[in-house]
C-alpha cells in the first residue's frame, strides 16, 4: 500500500512538472519533455495521455521529415487552476478605488449596472413557458458556468432549493456586500414575479454553501 502511494506521488509530482514545462515553453514534444525531465519519452507519453484525459493538455502534430508526425503538446485553459490568479485582489482594489473616486454613490451606481446586465443574460437562457423546476434548472446551469457549482434540490413540501457550493466572488462580495445583496432581486426577476425566493445558508454568514428556497 505504502509503495503503490508512493508510486502516485511521483506521478503527480511528474505530471505537474510536465504542466510548469508547457506554461514555460509553450509546445513541446514528449522527447523535449522527456530530456528536461530525465525520465524516458515513454514515461512522458504515458502521464501525458494521463493529462489529456483530464482535459488539462492537448495536442497538434507537426510534419517530421521522416517517420510518422510528431505530436506538439500544450495547456488547455483547464490547467490554469495550477498558477496563481489574483483576479480577487484586483477587483477588489478596484472597488475600493470606487468608493473612493465617486463614493458610496458611484459604488451603487456600478452595482445597478451590473445587476441590470444579469437579469437581462438569465431572462434570456430563460425557457419559455417553462415550470418553475426546469427554469430553475435553466438558471443553476448557467450559474454552475460562472462557477458557483450550483444545482437544483427538490424538497418533500414541493418547495425547491437553489444551492451553491461554491462563490467565486466571495472576496469581492465580503468587500462590497450589495453584491450580494442583489442575488435575490436577480434571481427574482429572471424566474418571475410569481415566484418567493429566501436566502436560508449564505457562505459570508459561515456556511458552506448559500441555498435559496424557491416556491409559487
Amino acid at each position: 500500500m505504502e509503495k503503490k502511494a508512493q508510486t502516485q506521488e511521483t506521478a503527480v509530482r511528474t505530471r505537474r512538472a510536465i504542466v510548469q514545462l508547457l506554461k514555460q515553453e509553450g509546445c513541446l514534444d514528449a522527447e523535449t519533455l522527456a530530456s528536461r525531465l530525465e525520465i524516458t519519452a515513454m514515461a512522458v507519453r504515458q502521464h501525458l495521455y494521463a493529462l489529456y484525459e483530464e482535459q488539462l493538455v492537448t495536442y497538434q502534430e507537426e510534419p517530421r521529415p521522416m517517420g510518422r508526425p510528431a505530436k506538439l503538446w500544450q495547456l488547455t485553459p483547464a490547467a490554469d487552476r495550477f498558477f496563481p490568479a489574483r483576479y480577487a485582489e484586483l477587483a477588489v482594489g478596484l472597488i475600493n478605488s470606487v468608493k473612493e473616486a465617486f463614493g458610496e454613490a458611484g459604488l451603487d451606481r456600478l452595482i445597478e449596472m451590473r445587476t441590470s446586465q444579469q437579469i437581462q443574460a438569465y431572462q434570456a437562457i430563460m425557457p419559455p413557458q417553462a415550470s418553475l423546476k426546469r427554469r430553475l434548472e435553466a438558471l443553476a446551469t448557467q450559474r454552475t458556468e460562472e462557477g458557483y457549482m450550483a444545482e437544483v434540490i427538490p424538497q418533500a413540501d414541493g418547495t425547491l432549493l437553489l444551492a451553491e457550493k461554491h462563490c467565486p466572488i466571495c472576496a469581492v462580495a465580503t468587500a462590497c456586500i450589495g453584491m450580494c445583496r442583489m442575488e435575490l432581486e436577480i434571481f427574482q426577476a429572471a424566474l418571475g414575479e410569481d415566484v418567493s425566493i429566501e436566502r436560508i445558508e449564505h457562505i459570508l454568514n459561515g456556511d458552506r454553501r448559500c441555498v435559496y428556497r424557491v416556491s409559487v
